[in-house]
């Protein structure tokens, strides 16, 4: 399959690329997408949390009240955990959510989320971004030539782009990843990708395989 590229004010810039089908042409999965993405998500949280116990809380260890011949419930110390101030049973501990997902399933997950978007012609390739100094105008002006103005859109750039970052942080739902470090989180939740030419070159040589997986 071939796309046109576009030059930055919209028009094409007379010439195409073809797509890798390794990358672009796989039969998606909708299973091993959703593990990615609660991978993605999972490893996003902190795992920071954390709540004192009946042996954490601060006050005396003094027995309330004896344990007989009071008509009431037996009790020990004020850190138990029925009563107001006492400790939490079985509270949150620090700990890691990170959950582990092997190579070719999150090659499979990202081919199967660029697939998608391929089969929804939701792929723009354009020249590539050289901003000199970061330029929120010049970035919106790029989209308003694309027609993408109000679109989540992720841009994909094929090398670190310091420029173009800090140029789309002023945007609302505009996204800027380098290519080696996008996500099937990131892919799916733009509706457009803008993608720099060299961008594909830098997928196929990170998920190209002959051979697909399946989970």
């Amino acid at each position: 399959m071939e796309l046109d590229v576009l030059q930055h004010n919209g028009s094409p810039a007379g010439r195409t690329i073809t797509l890798d089908e390794a990358v672009f042409g796989v039969d998606p999965n909708d299973h091993v997408l959703w593990l990615d993405v609660c991978r993605t998500q999972a490893a996003a949280r902190q795992g920071t949390h954390k709540t004192k116990e009946r042996g954490e809380v601060k006050g005396s260890n003094r027995k309330l009240y004896r344990q007989k011949g009071t008509g009431m419930a037996r009790a020990g110390n004020a850190a138990s955990p029925v009563r107001r101030g006492g400790g939490r049973i079985f509270g949150p501990r620090p700990r890691t959510y990170n959950v582990g997902l092997n190579r070719k399933v999150r090659r499979n997950a990202r081919c199967s989320a660029l697939s998608y978007k391929v089969r929804e012609e939701a792929i723009r390739v354009v020249d590539p971004l050289k901003f000199e100094t970061p330029s929120s105008r010049a970035l919106l002006t790029l989209l308003e030539n694309l027609e993408l103005t109000g679109h989540p859109v992720l841009i994909v750039t094929a090398s670190h782009s310091p420029e173009v970052f800090r140029s789309s942080t002023n945007l609302n739902r505009v996204v800027v990843r380098e290519a080696r470090n996008v996500s099937t989180e990131d892919i799916l939740r733009a509706r457009i990708l803008v993608c720099e030419e060299d961008a594909f070159t830098v997928w196929s040589a990170l998920w190209a395989s002959t051979s697909t997986p399946s989970a």
